[in-house]
């Protein structure tokens, strides 16, 4: 197996209101469901295991764009949205947070009862995965929510996160299997590893590197060991500020909805019909579904998609968020009947905005563009936790 990032985060407290839980869910499933059908199972899990594209998704789904919340939320999103439809896509979500995180063994469990994995060895994989980051790695954090995400193929990925109290900050693991014969081979033979759980001892050659790669964690000074994982730190702030967000990647996406026409795309005629905030969402969107590993380094500018639910950078815009979902639901719809045009065309709105971004220089003008998303939100139906974006109140002229 491969611990494949950390993520240290705010913590922050509070719930998801149910008007964004539910279109959490959808939009995940419509981007699960568009990485499946063009990538495949393993790049999913690949995905989920690089903690700076986890949390781009988290801020595109409008979350709160830095803080802890979006671990629970997201993953809890992705479980409600995804296991329902586990055996006609092949991925299964298992844990969550707290009580439901020790449910996972006999999750995965009744999984393999149902797809003829070994359950046993897929549950030694979860415990160990904790164990490490909990135990082995003596950083400060207890872990408090545990997600195992299983392929039907016995490949897996895990998202976990912990907390510390007296940093009042989160911190988020990601781990990735490596090899998948290695599963079902030898399942029984394990190796006790002292102050780590259980060792598992993977026979297959292929699995070599994943055995001695938990050893070399073990027995690694954990300071050195995070230096070498991929690592995202979020500020404790809350607004989105301009060194939070590549600006010449955000400002070519504004451009290409705002101002360049989509007709004058002939590659996007299909998407002509969308108005030019829904199509700066969907750009946003596509580059989650389609953008390679490089392009998530600035997870804050993927909140310019749907805003956030604390209102940072503006409030959530209903309206557009549901004309996302729907959009790329007909695309999964259509694609399975063999009709893929519009889904090609949501994968080349990312590429057409990657391209503008060629000589592209930005105007300083980043305060401005949110404070026209904000002075617009209640168009858009924006909505924070704290309620409804509301119009803008009419001054009157007064003579007396």
């Amino acid at each position: 197996m491969k611990r494949s990032g950390s993520a240290d985060l705010p913590l922050h407290y509070g719930y998801v209101p149910i008007w964004l839980a539910e279109r959490m869910a959808k939009l995940g499933l419509a981007i699960v469901e568009n990485i499946l059908i063009d990538y495949g199972k393993d790049d999913l899990l690949r995905r989920l295991s690089d903690p700076f594209w986890f949390q781009s998704l988290g801020a595109v789904m409008g979350m709160d764009w830095h803080s802890s919340g979006i671990t629970t939320s997201v993953m809890g999103a992705l479980k409600r949205a995804v296991n329902p439809h586990s055996k006609e896509l092949g991925i299964y979500i298992c844990g969550g947070k707290g009580k439901y995180s020790k449910q996972t063994p006999d999750e995965l469990l009744k999984i393999s009862e149902r797809t003829g994995l070994d359950g046993n060895y897929l549950v030694k994989c979860s415990k160990l995965s904790a164990k490490v980051d909990n135990t082995a790695i003596q950083d400060g954090f207890q872990l408090y929510t545990h997600n195992f995400i299983l392929s039907d193929t016995g490949k897996w990925a895990v998202v976990q996160q912990g907390m510390s109290d007296l940093s009042s900050t989160a911190r988020r693991y990601h781990w990735l299997s490596e090899s998948l014969t290695s599963f079902v081979d030898d399942p029984h033979t394990s190796i006790y590893g002292q102050n780590t759980g259980y060792i598992l001892n993977m026979a297959d050659k292929q699995a070599d590197g994943s055995r001695n790669g938990v050893m070399q964690i073990a027995a690694e000074n954990p300071e050195r060991m995070l230096k070498e994982i991929s690592k995202l730190v979020m500020p404790s702030h809350h607004d989105v500020r301009a060194k939070d967000v590549d600006l010449k990647r955000l400002g070519a996406v504004l451009w290409l909805a705002h101002e360049k026409q989509p007709s004058d795309f002939q590659d996007l005629l299909l998407l002509q019909g969308l108005g030019p905030r829904t199509l700066q969402s969907l750009a946003l969107v596509s580059e989650v579904i389609h953008g390679t590993s490089s392009r998530f380094k600035d997870p804050a500018r993927f909140s310019f998609a749907h805003g956030g639910k604390d209102g940072h950078p503006f409030p959530v815009p209903i309206k557009v968020y549901d004309e996302t979902i729907s959009t790329l639901q007909t695309a999964v719809y259509k694609a399975k009947l063999g009709q893929s045009e519009k889904a090609e065309a949501i994968k080349r709105l990312s590429k057409i905005a990657e391209n503008a971004e060629k000589g592209f220089t930005p105007n300083a003008n980043f305060d401005k563009v949110i404070e026209e998303e904000r002075s617009s939100s209640w168009k858009y139906g924006g909505r924070t936790v704290m309620g409804r974006a509301k119009p803008p109140v009419q001054q009157q002229l007064k003579l007396f």
